[in-house]
């Protein structure tokens, strides 16, 4: 039975507990309030009035949104485009890479490609597929299970022989590029590619259609050009690796049901968002398609994630590849807060935040962003021409962690410029909520 006193102190206590509450939701409504019509002043300035600008800051503890300025419009997102093709791997992608997949037939083993980037990577240089293919007297690599171009729509043909343009395939050798220095002489890994490179006096690195390399003769640096993956230098680069030992052919009649699996997938996944790799973020949607078929097909796997684990999306994106290269991508910024805030409520904070470039600290923000005392920015970013992006995680002051997604476009000003007024509002975010 309930007494009166015990009645009055329950009601003493629930009318404190309420007060506590109305106070602090006020507080938050005023902190919200004071930053909005902070930021308002700030993107209503003259600096804006050229160029197309959208913000989206959300709070996943409170489920507040904290400010939102266009976040419903759509936007080319370049590299940002990476955020959703990290959380399709994620999604589809067990804790190895898969390498392979293949069937035994007595002394010869059969071979199809799953699109794993790391085979003898210039950075992660795995070798564990390679390991295992010596291990059989013959090996037949099957090709008909590849169902997409070498190149995604809209990327721009004259970066054929630019870095971060490599080919898309079903079974990359050496990331589909050739890596060339001089150190007196030239060297090229593959060293088979040594033959076909010389020194020229011209910028181009390589001829429009075909794998003569060159390397401008007042160069230092190590340059990565990609390579043409027609028939002839495919075959050369697995007779150079496995003499006599290997057999392309269109089809087979065995069923390759097999996995051998490689490198830990949250080693290309790091590297992807860190230094925003295109040919790692294109291969792994076609990887992400081998878990689900045995035709690879990056295509089939955008689609399947837009409408099945991103169906709730309040705007669906126009997306045609992993990497943000093409300028047919539309994504909005509360899109992107959306797929960030699934990732937040999924991964762990420290494996999280490890993928992503660290304000002051590494990758493509190392020398933006900077904490006073501890990093407060884990962000991808997105830059191509009159296009500066970046999404991700915002640790303020009080221990809060913001989602935001900060979008320009159309812009005619210099990229520093850019990155200089997003900087103070992230500042101002950081100090202020």
């Amino acid at each position: 039975m309930i007494t009166a006193t015990k009645y009055l102190k329950t009601k003493n206590i629930i009318g404190r507990f309420s007060l506590l509450t109305l106070l602090s939701l006020t507080l938050v409504n005023c902190k919200s309030s004071k930053i909005s019509k902070h930021l308002d002043t700030t993107l209503e300035s003259s600096f804006y009035d050229n160029q197309f600008t959208g913000v989206m800051v959300y709070n996943p503890r409170t489920k507040d949104t904290i400010y939102n300025y266009n976040a419903e419009r759509y936007f080319t997102p370049a590299s940002n485009t990476k955020i959703f093709t990290l959380y399709t791997a994620l999604q589809y992608l067990p804790e190895k890479i898969p390498a392979l997949k293949y069937a035994i037939d007595q002394d010869t083993l059969i071979v199809k490609g799953t699109g794993d980037p790391s085979f003898l990577h210039p950075y992660f240089k795995d070798s564990t597929a390679l390991n295992f293919l010596k291990s059989f007297k013959a090996v037949k690599l099957v090709t008909d299970n590849y169902n997409n171009d070498k190149f995604a729509p809209g990327w721009a043909w004259e970066d054929y022989d630019m870095y971060y343009s490599p080919e898309r395939s079903a079974f990359p050798l050496y990331g589909n590029v050739a890596t060339i220095s001089k150190t007196g002489e030239l060297n090229t890994y593959p060293k088979f590619l040594k033959g076909k490179t010389s020194l020229s006096e011209l910028n181009s690195r390589r001829d429009f259609n075909t794998n003569n390399f060159y390397y401008k003769v007042t160069r230092k640096d190590t340059i990565e050009v990609p390579f043409v993956l027609d028939s002839m230098l495919v075959k050369q680069l697995w007779d150079d690796l496995l003499p006599g030992k290997v057999r392309i052919i269109p089809n087979s009649k065995l069923k390759t049901d097999q996995t051998l699996y490689s490198e830990a997938s949250d080693s290309v996944y790091k590297r992807m968002m860190q230094v925003s790799d295109n040919f790692l973020a294109e291969q792994l949607l076609i990887l992400a398609s081998s878990t689900v078929s045995d035709t690879l097909d990056a295509d089939v796997i955008r689609k399947s994630i837009l409408d099945n684990q991103l169906k709730d999306l309040k705007q669906k994106p126009y997306w045609v590849d992993g990497s943000g290269l093409s300028r047919y991508n539309l994504f909005t910024p509360l899109s992107f807060v959306q797929v960030l805030d699934k990732l937040y409520a999924d991964i762990p904070r420290e494996r999280l935040f490890n993928f992503f470039p660290v304000g002051g600290k590494s990758g493509t923000i190392k020398s933006w962003y900077a904490g006073e005392n501890a990093p407060y920015v884990y962000a991808k970013t997105g830059t191509v021409g009159n296009v500066h992006c970046l999404s991700g995680y915002l640790v303020t002051n009080s221990g809060e962690v913001l989602i935001f997604s900060f979008m320009n476009n159309n812009y005619r000003t210099s990229t520093s410029k850019i990155k200089e007024q997003m900087q103070g509002v992230l500042e101002y975010l950081r100090d202020n909520y």
